[in-house]
Formats: C-alpha cells, sequence, structure tokens
C-alpha cells in the first residue's frame, strides 16, 4: 500500500499548486498586450490573494432580526411574546474582491474606447442585477460563468481592436458586476440578517475578481 499512496499524497500537494500556477500564467498572457508586465501581473494576483482576507468595514446600522414561536399558533391564540432581536448589521468592501479589480478596472480604462465601455459597463450592470440573487444569512450570489462570458461578448461585438476588447471585457466585468449585483442590491441587504455583508467579500473566487480575469481571458 506504500507504493500507490505515495504519488496520491504528492498528487493531492501538488494539484492545487499546479492550478494556481496556470491561472497565473492565464491572466499573465490575458494581459500581457495591455502594457502589464509579468512581475507586475504576479504582483496583483498574490495582493488579491492576501487581500481577500481584509474586508474594510464602510457603514454600520442595527438590523431587526424576526423570533419564531416555538409553537406554529395563530398570533392572537400565541400565549407568549417574542420581541425581535436587534443586531448590528456591517457593510464592508473586501480588499482582494472589490477595491483592487476596481482599482486595476480604472488604470485600464484608458486603454479602452469611452463609448463602448460605458455601454459594455451599463449592459453588464443590467445583466448582473437580473442574475443576482439575495441568500439570507449569506449575502448577494452571483453565477460565477455567465458574466464573464456576457462581457467577452459584449467586448466581442463592441471593439474590434484586441487591447480596447480586452480592456472592454476586464472594465465592464468588474465595474458592471460591482454596480448591478452589489451596488443596486443595497437597499435589499439588511433584509438579509447575515452580520457582515461584503462586497467582493469572497476574495479572488467572487464574482467581481473573477469575472473580470475570465473575460480578458476569453478575449
Amino acid at each position: 500500500m506504500r507504493g500507490p499512496l505515495l504519488p496520491l499524497l504528492f498528487s493531492i500537494i501538488l494539484l492545487p499548486l499546479l492550478l494556481l500556477l496556470l491561472q497565473m500564467q492565464a491572466v499573465t498572457l490575458a494581459f500581457a498586450n495591455l502594457g502589464l508586465s509579468p512581475t507586475l501581473v504576479i504582483i496583483i494576483f498574490y495582493l488579491s490573494l492576501i487581500g481577500s482576507f481584509v474586508n474594510i468595514p464602510v457603514s454600520r446600522r442595527k438590523i431587526r432580526v424576526e423570533r419564531k414561536s416555538l409553537l406554529p399558533l395563530p398570533s392572537f391564540l400565541s400565549l407568549f411574546y417574542f420581541p425581535p432581536r436587534v443586531q448590528e448589521q456591517v457593510l464592508a468592501v473586501n480588499v482582494g474582491g472589490a477595491v483592487i479589480p476596481v482599482l486595476l478596472a480604472l488604470y485600464l480604462l484608458p486603454n479602452a474606447p469611452l463609448t463602448q465601455a460605458f455601454f459594455a459597463t451599463a449592459a453588464m450592470s443590467i445583466v448582473c442585477f437580473a442574475l443576482a440573487r439575495p441568500v439570507k444569512g449569506v449575502g448577494i450570489t452571483l453565477p460565477a460563468l455567465i458574466p464573464p462570458l456576457i462581457a467577452a461578448l459584449l467586448a466581442y461585438l463592441l471593439v474590434p481592436d484586441p487591447i480596447g476588447r480586452t480592456a472592454v471585457a476586464y472594465t465592464s466585468g468588474v465595474l458592471g458586476t460591482l454596480i448591478g449585483a452589489d451596488v443596486f442590491n443595497l437597499p435589499r441587504i439588511h433584509r438579509l440578517g447575515a452580520h457582515v455583508v461584503s462586497i467582493g467579500g469572497a476574495g479572488v473566487f467572487d464574482g467581481i475578481f473573477l469575472v473580470g480575469i475570465l473575460a480578458a481571458i476569453l478575449t
């Protein structure tokens, strides 16, 4: 048993590292035509990984969490009153999942034709708002693959130039996801019951970062 277990153990250890290296290579190639050096891309990638653990609080507010009676009786038959519980909800911005992708999108924006970038971002905002689903106790969820495909398709349809196409795909993917999935849903987050609602909260694998990277790769 010792022989087969050793290669299996090495595979389990090395597979995540291999996937990470492949992802970094794909990201580096995607941004090469935008003038970003491989070293800079790797630095941004690692900063995003580290920043995915950092949330910056931007606001706090009290929310009411309804208590449910132990007995499913109509209100007029209930013998006990359960007052609503009040807790604090923190709205935060994730560094790796929102701050760094947005800063990179603003940096790449001069490479994109502004009119096409505006229309692509507006279309992405509408699509992401339609796809976003508030999940109680969790936050705003968004499908991982559909938004980047749409961002890449919009870039192909609107921009003939390869450099401008990649810039439009990334900026519209990041900004459109941020606006449509998170900003447009801010009025509803108090009903989710989550203690912390973080924009870009899942870091690298969150919709905002993942959409931008995949959109750039697909173009």
